[in-house]
């Protein structure tokens, strides 16, 4: 009897060693698996904004300028109607607009 429990358990211990090398060696299937994916496809990337007090008031500064700097374009084509006149609005804008937000949100003055 005790001749059989030994045979039993050593076919045992056989079958765990043998479901333990199994599951290596699909473990290491999928690392290679994992790894030529991860060099063939690149992760995305994603971008977060920051929620803070001062990312809140940039953010609705930049807004405001955006708003005005559309409102100006759109006043000056419906004023004038030419696209010569509409473009160097547009010109003298962009040339104005980092002066206007300096002059506006500036927190130093």
């Amino acid at each position: 009897m005790s001749k059989e429990r030994a045979r039993r358990r050593a076919e045992r211990e056989a079958e765990r060693a043998r479901a333990i090398q199994v599951n290596e060696e699909r473990q290491a299937r999928r690392a290679r698996r994992r790894a030529w994916l991860a060099r063939l496809v690149p992760r995305p990337i994603r971008f977060y904004r920051q929620g803070g007090l001062l990312a809140r008031r940039h953010r609705a500064q930049n807004a405001v300028v955006a708003l005005g700097f559309v409102i100006v374009q759109v006043i000056a084509w419906l004023v004038w109607g030419s696209l010569p006149v509409s473009f160097g609005v547009l010109i003298f804008s962009l040339l104005l607009a980092p002066v206007v937000v300096t002059l506006a949100f500036d927190r130093r003055i």
